[in-house]
């Protein structure tokens, strides 16, 4: 019996709680993603449209690729609709990865109110939409037509430059993340313009709209302040 007074206790998971269960001190687990709820859900859009696209054929997937021509007929949908459609998997995949990125902050910033998740998601189209539309002003009555939600993730990118030129909260437009951030997305697609897209990682060869990128992360830019107040951000 007197032995048990020198028993080794120092490993014993129980020392310093004699009158209570066994504590669980395995780590708490972390989520594999943890992103906010409207970032996920903007990366499975991306992700589940590009799956369901695979399984169309392309004389079904041409009416909502957006072409310039179209707006000479007063044919807008495809502004919209082709942030949805994408050229390959490997494109796909490249934009959710840029979507996660840049959403998950903005998303973060905006709140998951009914107010932020709308004020995130049309921030997201419209920047898509006026991306689309910057290709078509510089190049009027084009037949070629373009694809993906590039226009609306430099969307994004610009707000997030906005949000780390004011640590969190919006900077101003000239501040040194924007100028930066910008500056680096011009000079790619400046040299896109010059070399052509084929090098470009995700682009499969094929051509890349460089010019619906600037369209979109400009418009992020200066958007971002009038959906921070409808998200009612100050």
């Amino acid at each position: 019996m007197l032995a048990s007074l020198f028993q080794d206790t120092s490993n014993d998971p129980r020392r310093g709680y004699p009158d209570g269960p066994t504590p669980d001190r395995r780590p708490a687990h972390e989520p594999v993603f943890n992103a906010p709820w409207p970032a996920m859900a903007l990366v499975t859009l991306i992700i589940g449209g590009y799956a369901l696209q695979a399984q169309l054929s392309p004389s079904q997937i041409e009416p909502w690729i957006f072409a310039p021509a179209a707006l000479r007929g007063g044919e807008w949908r495809t502004v919209f609709t082709a942030i949805f459609l994408h050229g390959n998997w490997a494109h796909a995949i490249t934009n959710a990865a840029m979507a996660l990125a840049f959403a998950t902050p903005l998303a973060r910033y905006l709140g998951d109110s009914a107010k932020g998740v709308f004020a995130f998601f049309s921030f997201y189209l419209l920047c898509g939409a006026l991306g689309n539309l910057g290709f078509a002003a510089l190049h009027p009555g084009s037949e070629e037509g373009i694809v993906g939600a590039s226009g609306a993730v430099s969307g994004l990118m610009g707000a997030v430059a906005r949000l780390i030129g004011g640590r969190g909260r919006l900077g101003g437009l000239l501040s040194s993340p924007v100028l930066g951030m910008g500056g680096a997305l011009l000079a790619i697609n400046l040299l896109i313009g010059v070399l052509g897209g084929a090098w470009v990682p995700g682009s499969g060869g094929a051509g890349i709209a460089w010019e619906a990128h600037l369209a979109g992360f400009f418009s992020g830019l200066v958007l971002i302040g009038p959906f921070a107040l409808l998200a009612g951000r100050r």
